[in-house]
């Protein structure tokens, strides 16, 4: 960059840049090149910067170069070329480099806190350079987060002729304020000394990414009472994410916090609290993105006055390990205030300890501290019975100063409300076998020490229970009622009732007669009575029963044999299905083996399903044959043997699908009037074309393939669908048709007879012509050479092609004329028509092409009629727009005077005429029409008169202005011109609807 430096800036000379016409001034022209900065002083003393590549063309009074001031390492040069234009270069010291390009390095700088503390910022990049080289700077900004973003930029610098890169260093500036921010200097990669900074880049904008709130500032009190505090707190930096929710936690000198409230407010009053105490608070925020730290944590008071010191605790009574001390309520404490005490003890050997009293409302609190001999209870040994077990007891912590010491173990038995502490042992030894015990009995134990002091407190009691005995021999089972089939119920008598036998359970087990079968348990519970289900019929089974509790199993009762009745037979195993055809088929069963008495009867059940099953035999034959089915049908049965006993159980469900057939007869054969599946390809016509139809039979399991048409001799395959159209037929008249359907098994039977007859041919089109042309419409007209072709059913089908060159239908019914409305004028229309009757549609005839004519120019107003100065008036009258191109003109009539018909008097193309030589106070008319000349045919078409505008010339000395005024026909008088014209034109359309009507009969 040519900045100049700040001591040189007061010596920049002043010098003119404008070119001007004195002749002994020359212009000498400054080249600055890219990435230069050219500065001079104007006349007002300003200092302009020009950037490079620029020329700047100086004005010099006398000749000679202005002095130019340039960086260190830099000369400039005057350079004269062919035409004897002067150029003054810069150019680097030998020391420096010539001008060429080479790339720079592409630095990055990842951007962090504190400078991304909000979501939108601009960053700008500046490059200082060595050598006056130039440096192009690119940059882009990638990864951004809600605290970070990489910033990167790459350069392009101009550095001297041995192609070296001059030394640079970045500063990138950041700003959060919009375009028009001051810039914060966040990175420098290197520094250069006596460097000049260079231009900067373009600004780049990007938005990091939204984050949690900022940790809030901690919650401040704004009201306390003695049982509430009232609490407000700011809401922090929410970093781009709206603040939901607040947390605030509370303390209750437990060292926990909890959440006492979550809610969008900023303020909360917090309740329940206790007078003159502290509690511990912090908050929290929370957005859609998470949530934010908690504040550092305060403490804020309840009000209520401090109690006053109390009294020192006064002794009431002593003990050889115990003191009982008491101490008075202080008299500033109210009744209504909870108020609670802690005592602190300290003697030679232990340290100070401290005890938190409950609160109480007596004025006089006693507290008793006893020294216990034993922290540590009594253990209880693994050895326990039914009838015994052991104690095991650790010395005591304190042994009153003597070292001789007898235990003192206590029993009692029961609750101990009920029950006596009996001494069970008094000794030195430290663990004691207490036998002779109760079984399933519980015992209380608690153990004291007695020295030369006296005896200590008994330690804390330790409840002992005896294990039960297992149960005796229960007795045998023995049967419940009738021993049915399948099933029998048993109970037995348990062992001898007591306290052992409580919670005691039963196993039955069962085990079959033959060899090698195991037993099986069919019972476990604490009931004497169970069912036996799921048996054999006239077997035999042995059962025995024992008990347990929770010392273990009793042994077992005596076996007892025990027979199940003769039952109704078994389930038979599932019939076998022979097939003979698609309608026959042979069922087969085994002989069942009975289940103590002799087989009666089979009963055999058959059906489509298992709601339909019936009874289709009956007897003590082993097979059955069942006929009458259908084809590709589904089927099912079941066997049931039966004896005296009653009826077994069904047999497996059996299922059965009879064999594929060739398909039904078709129903259904008829002859349509439209086919069901036209094609545009193929005309349908029902003179030489008969379309059929019929209903698909059933297929007997086998997918129809085809059908077969009959007509006469011939025959006619199809698809698989249920339509077809027989054509090349002759016209009126009588086919006799059948049809049968064919699948893989074959082809069915023939159909009914149909008997059909085609119709006559279809009449040929009439004739087509145009009847009457407008520019709006056409009317049409056709008919028949002949009359032999007209029938009384016959109508017409009129299409005209629109303008994507589609037919489409104009007119449909039996009329012979039809007038088309809104067409335009003088445009060309193609036309087709058919004609339709009881034989069916008919061709369509030739296109026929009529034309539109032009339209006439419509009928102007009455002209309007200004009186001039002297014996002169101007006539005015509405203007036509062109009409497709043409161009419209205009025709002027008079009547006045003693003429009797009107005179042209003026035809052209302006819409305003003067007419003169008028005659003073005489009646005139002037009337106007439009003609129109038509471009293409050269044809003047002319519109109809307008009505016409009366005047009177009066001598006045002012100009007045004449009323156009339609004169009408006074009552008596002859016809005015326009209402003879509007009579002929009426006589002539009725005269033409008459004609119409006759020639309508006529055809």
């Amino acid at each position: 960059m040519l900045d100049l430096p700040p001591p040189l800036s007061n010596e920049v000379p002043m010098m003119h840049h404008m070119i001007n016409g004195d002749a002994p001034q020359q212009v000498i022209l400054v080249q600055v090149n890219p990435g230069e900065t050219f500065t001079i002083r104007t006349e007002d003393g300003a200092l302009q910067c020009i950037q490079g590549p620029a020329e700047v063309p100086m004005m010099s009074p006398n000749g000679s170069i202005p002095p130019i001031h340039v960086p260190p390492g830099y000369v400039s040069q005057v350079l004269e070329d062919n035409t004897g234009v002067r150029r003054v270069v810069v150019t680097p010291h030998s020391e420096c480099y010539p001008p060429s390009y080479s790339p720079a390095l592409s630095p990055s700088h990842h951007i962090h806190p504190p400078y991304l503390t909000h979501p939108h910022f601009i960053p700008q990049l500046y490059c200082e350079t060595k050598c006056e080289s130039v440096v192009i700077l690119t940059l882009q900004v990638s990864n951004v987060q809600s605290r970070s973003a990489l910033v990167s930029w790459t350069s392009v610098s101009v550095s001297g002729s041995s192609g070296r890169v001059p030394s640079c260093s970045y500063e990138l500036q950041l700003k959060d304020k919009g375009r028009d921010g001051k810039y914060k200097v966040v990175y420098r990669v290197s520094t250069v000394c006596n460097s000049m900074k260079g231009p900067s880049s373009d600004a780049r904008a990007f938005t990091t990414h939204s984050a949690p709130p900022d940790t809030p500032l901690p919650p401040r009190l704004s009201h306390r009472t003695k049982s509430s505090l009232t609490l407000q707190w700011k809401p922090p930096v929410d970093n781009g994410s709206k603040i939901t929710n607040y947390v605030l936690e509370w303390d209750e000198k437990n060292s926990i916090f909890r959440e006492y409230y979550v809610g969008h407010q900023r303020h909360c009053k917090v309740m329940g609290l206790c007078p003159a105490v502290g509690y511990t608070f912090r908050v929290a925020a929370l957005n859609d993105i998470g949530t934010s730290g908690f504040s550092t944590e305060v403490v804020f008071n309840t009000t209520g006055s401090l109690p006053q010191t109390s009294l020192p605790p006064r002794l009431a009574q002593a003990g050889p390990s115990w003191v009982t001390l008491e101490w008075t309520r202080p008299n500033s404490c109210s009744n209504e205030e909870v108020v609670t005490y802690t005592l602190e003890m300290q003697d030679e050997t232990k340290v100070l300890n401290s005890a938190l009293l409950p609160p109480s409302h007596i004025p006089l609190i006693l507290c008793a501290l006893e020294s216990q001999l034993f922290m540590k209870s009594l253990s209880l040994r693994s050895n326990l019975h039914c009838f015994f077990f052991t104690i095991k007891s650790e010395p005591p912590q304190d042994d009153g100063g003597s070292g001789d010491l007898t235990y003192v173990l206590e029993i009692s038995e029961g609750n101990l409300e009920e029950s006596q502490w009996v001494t069970l042992y008094r000794g030195p030894e430290r663990k004691h076998l207490c036998e002779d015990l109760k079984p399933a009995t519980s015992y209380s134990l608690r153990l004291s020490c007695v020295n030369v002091g006296g005896q200590s407190l008994c330690s804390d009691d330790l409840t002992v229970r005896t294990h039960i005995p297992p149960p005796g021999r229960c007795q045998p089972p023995s049967t419940v009622g009738n021993v049915k089939h399948k099933e029998m119920t048993l109970q037995w008598d348990g062992p001898l009732c007591g306290e052992e036998s409580e919670n005691v359970e039963f196993s039955l087990e069962m085990c079959a007669m033959e060899e090698g079968s195991e037993p099986t348990e069919v019972y476990c519970g604490s009931k004497t009575e169970c069912t036996v289900g799921n048996l054999l019929p006239g077997t035999t089974y042995r059962f025995q029963v024992r008990a347990a509790n929770s010392a273990g199993y009793g042994p077992y009762s005596e076996s007892v044999e025990i027979s199940t009745a003769a039952g109704p037979p078994g389930q038979c195993s599932p019939p076998a299905i022979n097939v003979r055809s698609h309608t026959c088929a042979d069922v087969t069963w085994e002989n069942k083996v009975s289940s103590g008495i002799d087989i009666s009867e089979y009963r055999l059940d058959w059906g489509r399903d298992l709601d339909s099953l019936e009874l289709v035999y009956s007897g003590m034959e082993t097979c059955f044959q069942i006929s009458n089915l259908e084809a590709s049908a589904d089927y099912c049965c079941r066997l049931q043997a039966v004896n005296q006993a009653g009826a077994g159980p069904y047999s497996d469900l059996v299922m059965y699908r009879t064999p594929a057939a060739a398909p039904d007869v078709v129903s259904g054969f008829c002859c349509v009037d439209h086919p069901l599946n036209p094609t545009d390809n193929e005309p349908f016509s029902h003179s030489t074309c008969l379309a059929l139809t019929w209903d698909e039979p059933h297929c007997n399991g086998a997918e129809i393939t085809s059908y077969c048409i009959s007509i006469g001799d011939r025959i006619f395959t199809t698809r698989n669908e249920t339509c077809h159209i027989i054509r090349d037929l002759l016209p009126d008249s009588e086919y006799s048709l059948q049809i049968r359907a064919e699948n893989e098994m074959g082809p069915g039977p023939f159909s009914q007879i149909l008997t059909v007859r085609t119709r006559p041919l279809p009449p040929s089109p009439p004739r087509l012509e145009c009847a009457a042309v407008g520019p709006q419409s056409l009317k049409l007209r056709w008919g028949f050479s002949s009359r032999s072709q007209l029938t009384d059913d016959t109508t017409y089908t009129l299409q005209m092609e629109n303008r994507n060159q589609r037919f489409v239908v104009v007119y449909r019914g039996s009329s012979h004329t039809f007038k088309l409305q809104r067409l335009s004028e003088s445009s060309q229309y193609r036309f087709r028509i058919q004609a339709v009757s009881e034989a069916g549609e008919g061709p369509f005839s030739e296109t026929y092409t009529f034309s539109t004519t032009k339209s006439l120019p419509q009928t102007l107003k009455a002209p309007r009629v200004v009186q001039l100065e002297g014996n002169a008036c101007e006539v005015t009258w509405e203007s036509i727009p062109p009409m497709r191109g043409d161009r419209i003109s205009y025709v002027l009539q008079v009547l006045g005077g003693r003429d009797s018909d009107y005179k042209q008097v003026y035809k052209g193309d302006e819409t305003s005429f003067q007419l003169s030589g008028l005659q003073w106070n005489t009646d005139y008319r002037v009337r106007v029409f439009a003609c129109r000349r038509c471009v293409d045919t050269l044809q003047e078409l002319c519109g109809s008169f307008s009505p016409s505008a009366h005047f009177n010339l009066r001598r006045s000395d002012a100009t007045l202005a004449v009323e156009a005024d339609i004169t009408r026909v006074p009552m008596g008088k002859t016809l005015t011109d326009e209402q003879f014209a509007g009579l002929i034109v009426f006589g002539v359309a009725s005269l033409s609807v008459l004609m119409a009507f006759l020639l309508q009969l006529l055809i």
